[in-house]
């Protein structure tokens, strides 16, 4: 019998059938069905009839994201469509919201963040600034196994913080797999990079705002609230958490692991082929030293990241680093999951659905210190099986309501906390890109998966109670 899970073989058929719009758009009414009538229990509680249309689309919005009945971008293209239809328009209710007060979110400062750091992702990708990583680092860190492996974390986890994590994994995976294949699929030094090279692109991605997408929304909810995050700010508390977790999964992959026998012959690994325009090299250095000097020095210039981020766009495609070919790759569908998800935080914050969670929580007989340890619990457990993004984008909102300075401290507590999701080959998209070497195995990120379910919450805490201290 070909499948011999009966359980599954049924979906895996119907798939081959080349049926998936079937299958999509089942899931797809399946979950409306199932957020109707959770809607309809939630009406009995008898609040206004817009908090149950902004709890009914952000029900809807988390079950589609989970079963991916449509792809995430598309989720947050429907949750404006939505905002737009029920109060920007009197078809559902009367007009209570300008167009502008959701659409506004494609022009945010996040967005033209994030638009920055993927054309310097991009030009560095284009001259091998990326794979020069690498080398620097076995040239800086020598042969010795456990130090080139923390060099190899390190080095992921910086070029995180400026680049995408997928990206980020995607090259170094590219880059160690000569290593990986040199001494084979068994040694203990092959799992410990293939699942170290994911974790430190996902944890180090922390360290600025545009490292990780989460990091972003948190940012943009609390713009909304009218506080404005620095790009230095955010490093001030990212920065050092993403590398103080790096360094401790370095140390518990060193006492896991036997690198005793492991040895590393470096000159056997294949040299560099073909050449890159050096003049082109040298645009995209320095383009990359002004607009994360901008950016860091923000608070001495004031000009705002919006305006800075056009530096990389103008100076990259000025100099014919980038060409449109080029430009039409990026990752256009991210910023539509995060305009979709600020524009998410906005509705349940205007019609007072944020309010009424917080105010049940915080009925709830636990000190509001507990509140805030459980929101970090839940991000990091549910960014395992869904997407950080949708979850930060839940959940920030949320979090952002909270009274006094844990209004600040938890969207940023539980964005680091989306980022520590590390347990399976599908958490991530940096751990499915290790998976799909076929060199590591699932039950290989279990252990390190657990690890960040127990530190990362814990440390975003500790870190961001005292950098709310000095913020405030």
């Amino acid at each position: 019998m070909p499948d011999s899970d009966s359980r599954y073989a049924a979906i895996k058929w119907y798939r081959r059938l080349r049926l998936n719009w079937i299958f999509n758009t089942s899931t797809f009414f399946g979950n409306f069905v199932i957020a109707l009538i959770i809607t309809s229990f939630f009406s009995q509680l008898e609040y206004d009839v817009e908090v149950n249309y902004v709890f009914f689309i952000t029900v809807l919005a988390i079950g589609l994201w989970v079963t991916e009945a449509l792809p995430p971008f598309a989720v947050g293209i429907f949750i404006i469509a939505m905002m737009l239809v029920g109060f920007s328009t009197d078809y559902v209710f009367e007009k209570s919201a300008s167009p502008e007060l959701f659409l506004d979110t494609w022009t945010s400062n996040v967005i033209w963040l994030l638009l920055g750091g993927f054309f310097l992702a991009e030009g560095m990708s284009m001259v091998e600034l990326d794979r020069e990583l690498f080398r620097f680092t076995v040239r800086r860190f020598g042969s010795k196994p456990q130090r080139l492996l923390l060099g190899l974390m390190m080095m992921t986890a910086l070029a995180s913080m400026v680049m995408s994590n997928t990206a980020t994994t995607a090259m170094m995976v590219s880059s160690i797999l000569p290593l990986v294949h040199l001494l084979g699929k068994a040694s203990p030094y092959s799992k410990a990079l293939l699942t170290a090279i994911p974790a430190s692109a996902s944890v180090g991605g922390i360290g600025t705002i545009i490292g990780s997408t989460p990091n972003a929304i948190a940012v943009g909810a609390l713009q909304e609230k009218g506080i404005s995050l620095t790009f230095i700010e955010w490093m001030a508390v990212g920065f050092p958490t993403g590398l103080f977790l790096v360094w401790l999964f370095w140390k518990f992959l060193c006492s896991r692991y036997d690198f005793s026998e492991v040895v590393l012959d470096l000159e056997k690994l294949p040299k560099r082929e073909g050449s890159v325009d050096p003049a082109k090299r040298y645009s995209v250095i320095i383009t990359l030293l002004i607009t994360v000097g901008m950016w860091l020095t923000e608070p001495f210039h004031g000009i705002p990241v919006a305006a800075t981020s056009a530096i990389p766009i103008v100076l990259l495609t000025m100099t014919q680093v980038i060409h449109a070919d080029q430009v039409r790759t990026l990752p256009w569908d991210t910023l539509m999951l995060v305009a979709g998800g600020l524009a998410l935080g906005i509705g349940l914050v205007d019609v007072g659905l944020a309010a009424i969670v917080m105010e049940k929580v915080n009925s709830l007989p636990i000190h509001v210190i507990g509140v805030v340890i459980i929101f970090c619990i839940i991000a990091v457990l549910v960014s395992n099986v869904m997407s950080n993004t949708a979850a930060a984008a839940i959940l920030v909102p949320l979090g952002a309501s909270l009274p006094g300075s844990y209004g600040i401290a938890v969207p940023v507590m539980v964005a680091i906390s989306c980022s520590c999701a590390l347990l399976l080959p599908v958490s991530t998209p940096s751990n499915a890109i290790s998976y799909s070497t076929g060199l590591v195995e699932q039950k290989d990120f279990r252990l390190g998966g657990l690890f960040f379910i127990i530190l990362g919450p814990m440390l975003a805490f500790l870190t961001v109670m005292v950098w709310v201290l000095f913020y405030i």
